[in-house]
């Protein structure tokens, strides 16, 4: 398995950030319905527009024909108190056949390796307070509440 930053004008990867999206989006931690088709059809074009940067997981089948099995998408950020850019991890899904494989902190790795050479001074991320797989492979890979805690807070706009 290995890491790689989407090339976000390929259509295989393009395919694959749809797809592994939609699949998160149906599990539990998700809205567990798929995406939308007018998310899909313009998720691409707002991935560009927010300077989006995604991450894949890719493993060899035995045929030896690549399979994109993680996600991770990020959206650049920047702290006004360091005067530093920030990643902000958005998303981050493995193919259920793939869990508790490695995958996840594979592409946790990925991110912070690329989050440094662009000299970020941290990487951010919001988790499910009742995700508790989730917290666990955070706090391995390094991640911790803040302190204080933040809250992750929205106001739906129609």
């Amino acid at each position: 398995m290995k890491i790689i930053l989407a090339n976000l004008e390929l259509p295989s990867h393009q395919e694959a950030i749809i797809s592994l999206l939609d699949m998160y989006c149906r599990d539990e931690f998700g809205s567990g319905k798929p995406l939308p088709d007018e998310t899909k059809n313009g998720l691409i074009e707002g991935l560009k527009q927010a300077r989006g940067i995604c991450f894949l997981a890719e493993e060899r089948t035995p045929t030896n024909t690549s399979e994109f099995i993680g996600l991770a998408l990020c959206l650049p950020s920047f702290s006004s108190f360091r005067a530093q850019p920030i990643i902000n991890i958005h998303d981050i899904a493995v193919a259920p056949s793939h869990r508790g494989k490695g995958v996840g902190q594979a592409l946790l790795q990925g991110v912070e390796k690329e989050a440094l050479r662009r000299g970020c001074c941290k990487v951010t991320l919001e988790v499910r307070d009742d995700n508790t797989t989730a917290k666990a492979a955070y706090l391995r890979a390094g991640f911790q509440p803040t302190t204080p805690e933040t809250l992750f807070w929205a106001r739906e706009l129609e």
